[in-house]
């Protein structure tokens, strides 16, 4: 008799908290000289109250393992332990995660995420172990293609979609709580962004905002349509959150429309622990570093834009030449083109020569990857060579911090640290947590207590500020020296040009303060109640509908790049069978998860691009409820187990005499 997992059976196993499994140990799937015995895979994902949507993922997952025979076990970790785990040490069988980017990138973030030459290394590059021949092959020539690169990376993500080092579930949306009262101009997409954040405008104290509009980006309709959707996600429950946030330091309770603070609130502490850039189990993604440490240059929707370099041109299809702003660390250093060259070496080789192989940066290798070397011109000029590099990659290379070379030079050394379990030679500069952070952005650091909170101010000497500064008003309220020959606007579209208006004279607050809250639910509690202006986290299910029950809160929610996934270590038997592979990523019901996990605030994708549709072939869009590529195992909405073990058999696998599938290779 066939035996069918009920899609009320799944739902019912998806709201289910997991208990920590433990450590298994590398050895239990490889085949030993002994009768083989069950085959046990541990899946690691972050606890509930962290991420409901993951781990919710990981039980859909265990429950279909566990029905065709597999003893699987769901491990929960706090985020900096299992991005440690699986970025720093690849010590694991499956991960539940999301992908690094926010908002749609360019194809070539697959570059260092699935290339063979980075199996070795830590961080997000290739932590699957994956090689294939063919894929190193695509992704060299979408890196190098200048006309055909659509058909190179289509077929790119054919290859991947097949052999599946990750599953692709979904693309769930940002969800954030706001308020405007004291900020307005939220951005309806991608809000805790750095462009989002610069481009917050103060209410003055007089003005009364309205709160039905969407920010500068929101339409009637998205409010019509956000409305529908706190109707339907409409509760009963009122019951108290029992909310424990801490406003900034001498801030009265009564006292929470001071318009030269914004006060964020999230649900994860690492910020106020630690401030390295290249940190890949600190990192998420980058916002605050982001605010910290300019880039030569910065997404700004379709294109890029200079940012802390005034312009670059390209000399020859080679070599990008790079003119610096004029522009000084936080500490009062002047920002030199020997910066930029020493970062490009120093992402390469954070211990510069000084270990028997090179200890590349966790982060950002894909894009550092590009610049095969640097050269000097001036104090303010640079010169980057990008080997054959299509523009599009080359210029994409250009957005990685830049670092203050008299700093981090002195972080080469071999880092020996008690607790870090770490399998490779790496350096201080990777695992440091770089207290006082020195960079260049537009707000640099205060003070923090871990675990509580952390403070951040406006940096009056970044540029943005300085020339709006420089061309507009003095403090008196006249017009400055520089502004009186010619119109105030010409000058500063000259001192800041190419960088849009939206973003002159900003950030539009003194101070910016991240508290740290128990839940998600605590975090919007703290919207509605007027003590902070809003939630950093990706906000859960169970989260959504007290947005609504709050006159003064409201929800902005968009689509984000950084997918859900269930990564697999491929290094490990029979992980690295891509056919096992493919039978695990057919019992992922991403149609059902997007729904229910996510509560529709999510969108089931095959290809790790779907975010940027233009990119994906028609073969693997999306349609209905069904993986092009790999469907889900079922019929009318149940899981067929005996389905899915015919498929494994058919793979090569044999199951005992109680229906477990016995760890050997076929």
């Amino acid at each position: 008799m066939t035996r069918h997992v009920s899609r009320r059976e799944t739902l019912a196993a998806v709201g289910l908290a997991a208990a920590s499994a433990g450590c298994l140990g590398r050895a239990r799937n490889i085949v030993g000289r002994d009768r083989p015995s069950q085959l046990t895979l541990e899946i690691n994902a972050i606890p509930a109250d962290a991420d409901p949507n993951g781990i919710r993922i990981a039980r859909h997952l265990a429950e279909h393992l566990g029905a065709v025979g597999v003893d699987a076990r769901i491990n929960t970790l706090e985020l900096t332990a299992l991005q440690r785990k699986v970025f720093v040490n690849h010590d694991f069988d499956v991960y539940v995660g999301q992908f690094g980017e926010t908002k749609p990138f360019d194809p070539d973030a697959l570059y260092a995420l699935t290339h063979s030459r980075f199996v070795a290394e830590a961080g997000w590059q290739n932590p699957f172990g994956f090689t294939d021949l063919d894929v190193d092959e695509l992704l060299t020539r979408q890196r190098e293609a200048t006309d055909g690169r659509e058909e190179v990376v289509a077929d790119l993500q054919r290859r991947l979609c097949d052999l599946q080092p990750f599953s692709v579930v979904a693309f769930p949306d940002a969800v954030t709580a706001v308020r405007d009262d004291r900020f307005e101009g939220w951005s309806s997409r991608y809000p805790l962004s750095l462009g989002g954040l610069l481009g917050l405008s103060a209410v003055a104290p007089d003005e009364s905002p309205e709160s039905d509009t969407g920010g500068d980006n929101a339409t009637d309709s998205d409010d019509d349509a956000l409305g529908e959707d706190l109707r339907r996600n409409e509760t009963t429950d009122e019951s108290a959150t029992g909310v424990d946030i801490d406003l900034p330091d001498g801030t009265d309770d009564g006292d929470t429309d001071d318009g030269d603070t914004l006060t964020l609130v999230t649900t994860d502490g690492r910020i106020t622990e630690n401030w390295n850039p290249i940190a890949v189990e600190y990192r998420r993604h980058g916002t605050f570093s982001s605010m910290l440490y300019d880039k030569l240059a910065v997404a700004d929707g379709e294109t890029t834009i200079p940012w802390l370099a005034a312009d670059w041109v390209w000399v020859d299809d080679e070599t990008i030449e790079v003119e610096l702003r004029d522009a000084t660390w936080h500490d009062g250093e002047p920002v030199t083109a020997a910066d930029v060259a020493f970062t490009y070496e120093f992402l390469r080789d954070t211990s510069l020569g000084e270990t028997e192989t090179a200890v590349p940066s966790p982060t950002f290798r894909g894009r550092s990857t590009v610049v095969e070397g640097t050269s000097v011109v001036d104090d303010a000029t640079v010169r980057l060579a990008v080997g054959d590099a299509n523009r599009a990659v080359g210029e994409r290379a250009l957005r990685v911090p830049i670092l203050p070379e008299a700093i981090w030079r002195e972080r080469t050394d071999v880092a020996t640290i008690a607790g870090m379990e770490l399998d490779t030679e790496t350096t201080e500069a990777v695992v440091t947590n770089n207290r006082d952070p020195v960079g260049s952005g537009p707000l640099r650091f205060v003070e923090a207590t871990a675990e509580e909170s952390v403070v951040f101010e406006r940096n009056p000497d970044h540029f943005l500020v300085r020339g709006a500064i420089d061309v507009g008003e003095t403090d008196d309220g006249s017009t400055a020296p520089d502004a009186q020959s010619g119109s105030t606007d010409d000058l500063v579209d000259d001192l800041l040009d190419g960088i849009p208006k939206r973003y002159h004279g900003k950030p539009a607050f003194d101070r910016l303060v991240v508290r740290v809250a128990p839940s998600d639910v605590s975090a919007v509690q703290a919207i509605a109640d007027g003590l902070a202006d809003a939630t950093v986290s990706n906000l859960g299910p169970d989260a959504v509908p007290r947005i609504g029950r709050s006159p003064d809160a409201r929800l902005v929610s968009g689509r984000s790049a950084s997918f859900s996934h269930v990564g697999y270590n491929t290094r490990r038997a029979p992980l690295s069978n891509p056919r096992f592979r493919g039978v695990l990523a057919s019992l992922l019901d991403k149609a059902l998860l997007a729904e229910e996990a996510f509560d529709g605030y999510a969108t089931p994708a095959t290809s790790p691009l779907a975010a940027s549709p233009e990119w994906v072939p028609p073969d693997l869009e999306w349609r209905g409820d069904e993986d092009p590529v790999h469907p889900f195992i079922g019929e009318d909405g149940s899981f067929d187990a005996d389905a899915a073990q015919t498929a494994l058999r058919d793979a090569g696998y044999r199951f005992d005499e109680e229906g477990r599938l016995l760890a050997e290779d076929p």
